[in-house]
């Protein structure tokens, strides 16, 4: 129990601070190490039924939708997202509430019993709690969100009983190649014998069917939107919809639900920072955390719906194609605020500013809340959109307290 002694085990911050020290790597895209982890952990395997989520963009909101469908009964159903946006606690929810710190810190120090000399990275530690979380509340379903790729993610280390793969956009090229194709490789990785896995991208690229017969994996593709009643806005979200029904289909036979808890889970279902609007002196804030090309061509899509003056407060992480990012949006921005942000991973700032031509309005903000007075100051602007990574959209939810 290396760590245990260095640090108060009842605290989740001191939890939080020795794990990002304990693996040499942030991201560690091997499974040995957490999977000979998890099997001391779970010898026999999880005693609940899984649902994992893997895809590029849409996965947060495809879960957001099973787990409000799953709370429309019965069920005991876990939701384990990441990255958080406010709270670490957000990473873990039980029936729609999050965990507390007693919790997430009971399972960290089980975890710490059974993991030897073996170093786990941050969000492996993350995944394994998730599952003895979900274990000590006797989750009956649990809904898995995959963080980066699929085949080589921690959350691989559990054996699903439905995969679904939302979509396949360029991202993390780094570390997962630089084509759809080899993308949606990685992806498919969630996938195993025998097991449905759903996919609701509209234009999939081989890989995915050519892995799935390859391991004896059927795979359903959804094309047909959900037309009922929805809360979220814009098409992308009637797709994910589709999505998560389809994928509670696959478990009706041993946890069915009715087709009013359906209904009733999709109109109810709601997720912060995807098209997160509030209003503020007049004017119309949104919070998006799309942070890659193809989750800001949907934001866009989203924008132009109304033709309103939009001023854009932006940052993003230096492994991003920005200037991809920028050019799907850039004819709606009418001035750009760019800002730091606090991460190893953010471009600087000088950089960020490089990126833009001299003819775009763009000004530099030493800080998010400096930056969201300028914007409800500016009478110029009507809308103001908050986007380009989950740390802006973090930073600007503890400026405004949401």
């Amino acid at each position: 129990m290396g760590g245990l002694a260095k640090f108060n085990d009842d605290s989740l911050a001191d939890w939080l601070s020795w794990q990002e020290s304990l693996h040499s790597q942030v991201i560690d895209l091997e499974l040995s190490r957490v999977d000979n982890v998890y099997r001391s952990l779970f010898p026999d395997g999880v005693p609940f039924k899984v649902i994992t989520v893997a895809g590029t963009n849409g996965k947060g909101s495809t879960i957001a939708f099973i787990d409000n469908i799953y709370q429309q009964s019965d069920y005991v159903v876990g939701k384990f997202t990441s990255p958080h946006i406010t709270k670490y606690n957000e990473r873990f929810a039980i029936d729609g509430i999050n965990v507390s710190d007693q919790d997430i810190c009971k399972a960290f120090s089980h975890i710490e019993s059974h993991r030897g000399s073996i170093s786990l990275t941050y969000f492996e530690f993350s995944t394994l709690a998730a599952l003895v979380i979900f274990t000590n509340h006797n989750v009956e379903i649990a809904l898995l969100e995959v963080g980066l790729g699929g085949r080589l993610d921690s959350v691989n280390i559990v054996n699903p009983d439905v995969s679904v793969i939302t979509n396949i956009s360029i991202d993390h090229v780094d570390y997962l190649g630089d084509t759809r194709e080899l993308i949606g490789f990685e992806k498919a990785g969630i996938m195993r014998p025998n097991v449905t896995c759903i996919c609701g991208d509209s234009n999939p690229p081989e890989s995915i069917a050519k892995h799935a017969k390859s391991i004896g994996s059927q795979v359903i593709y959804v094309d047909s939107p959900y037309v009922g009643e929805i809360n979220m806005p814009g098409e992308h979200q009637r797709i994910n919809a589709a999505v998560a029904i389809k994928a509670i289909e696959q478990l009706q036979n041993n946890k069915p639900v009715t087709k009013i808890q359906v209904s009733e889970g999709v109109r109810n279902a709601s997720l912060n920072g995807r098209y997160q609007q509030i209003t503020i002196n007049n004017k119309s804030l949104i919070l998006d955390v799309a942070h890659n090309e193809a989750a800001i061509a949907v934001l866009a899509e989203e924008l132009r719906k109304e033709n309103t003056p939009t001023i854009a407060i932006f940052s993003a992480l230096k492994d991003k194609n920005i200037s991809a990012m920028v050019n799907q949006i850039s004819k709606i921005i009418g001035k750009w605020i760019l800002v730091p942000l606090d991460t190893d991973r953010a471009i600087p700032i000088t950089e960020l500013e490089n990126t833009f031509s001299p003819s775009d309005n763009v000004t530099v903000s030493n800080n998010m809340e400096l930056a969201i007075n300028q914007a409800i100051n500016s009478n110029s602007y009507k809308r103001i959109v908050i986007f380009g990574s989950f740390h802006t959209v973090t930073d600007a939810a503890k400026v405004l307290n949401i």
